[in-house]
C-alpha cells in the first residue's frame, strides 16, 4: 500500500504553508543570464528571499522588492530583502504600492510564471514600471522534457508532485518555443536563453551530444533524426531566459 500523502493535500494552501516548504536554494546560473549591474530589482515570487539576498550580496548597490503569497515565506523574506509585499502577484496594484513608472531596471521571475493563471497579462501590466532598457530574467520548466513525454505516451501518466516539472501548483506548461511566444507576444525582445539539464538525463545528453541527427532511445521510447537543439530541449528541465521591453 502506498502511504505517500498526495501533494494536493499538502501543497495548495499558501497561507498555511510553512517556510521550510519553499526551496531556499539559490539558482546561481540565473546570474549568468543577467546583463550588467542591476540597481532596482523586483522579484516575483521571492519565496524566503534566498535569491534576492544572494543578488544583493553580489551587487551591493542593488535594492530588491519581493512579492510573495505565502505567509511564512514572506515573513522570512522580509528579514532579508529591502521590502516584501505579501500578496498573490496577479492581485498586486503596482501604483497603489507606490511604484513609480520606469522604476525597475530588472525583474526576476524565477520559477513563478508557470504558477500564474494569466502570466501574459502580468507581463503586459509590468511594462509601465520598467526602465527602457530593463531586463526580465526568468526561469521556466520545460514540459517537452523526454521523461514527461515518455511517462505520458507509454505509461499514461501525468503525475503531479510536490516539486519538479509537474509541481502540483503549476497552472501553465511551456516548451522553449512557447516561452519565446510568452514574451514576444506581450511586448518583449527575447535576448538570451540557457538550458538547465535534468540531472537524471545528463548521461543521456552526453552520450548523444555532438552526434548530429541521431536515433535517441530511452527505455521503450525511440526517436529518430534528433537534432542537437532537439536533444537539448528533450533533456532540459528548465530554461533560463533574458528579455527586454520591445
Amino acid at each position: 500500500m502506498n502511504d505517500r500523502i498526495p501533494p494536493w493535500q499538502t501543497c495548495l494552501d499558501f497561507d498555511r504553508q510553512d517556510a521550510e516548504h519553499y526551496n531556499d536554494n539559490v539558482l546561481t546560473p540565473l546570474f549568468e543570464v543577467m546583463d550588467g549591474t542591476p540597481t532596482r530589482v523586483l522579484e516575483l515570487g521571492c519565496a524566503g528571499g534566498g535569491f534576492g539576498a544572494a543578488l544583493m550580496e553580489r551587487f551591493p548597490g542593488a535594492t530588491v522588492v519581493g512579492i510573495e503569497a505565502g505567509r511564512a515565506a514572506a515573513q522570512r523574506a522580509a528579514a532579508r530583502l529591502d521590502r516584501v509585499i505579501r500578496a498573490r502577484i496577479e492581485d498586486v496594484d503596482f501604483a497603489a504600492e507606490g511604484f513609480r513608472p520606469g522604476e525597475f531596471d530588472m525583474v526576476i521571475a524565477a520559477d513563478i510564471l508557470e504558477h500564474l493563471v494569466d502570466p501574459w497579462k502580468l507581463l503586459v501590466r509590468l511594462k509601465p514600471w520598467l526602465a527602457p532598457r530593463a531586463q526580465v530574467v526568468a526561469s521556466l520548466p520545460n514540459v517537452r522534457n523526454i521523461t514527461v513525454v515518455s511517462d505520458l505516451l507509454l505509461g499514461g501518466r501525468f503525475e503531479y508532485a510536490e516539486r519538479g516539472l509537474l509541481d502540483i501548483t503549476h497552472l501553465r506548461f511551456f516548451t522553449l518555443a512557447e516561452i519565446r511566444r510568452l514574451f514576444e507576444e506581450t511586448g518583449y525582445v527575447f535576448e538570451e536563453r540557457r538550458a538547465m539539464l535534468l540531472p537524471s538525463l545528463e548521461e543521456v545528453y552526453r552520450a548523444y551530444q555532438g552526434r548530429g541527427p541521431a536515433m535517441l532511445k530511452l527505455g521503450r521510447l525511440t526517436l529518430s533524426d534528433v537534432t542537437q537543439d532537439e536533444l537539448t530541449e528533450l533533456c532540459a528541465a528548465q530554461f533560463l531566459v533574458r528579455c527586454r521591453p520591445a
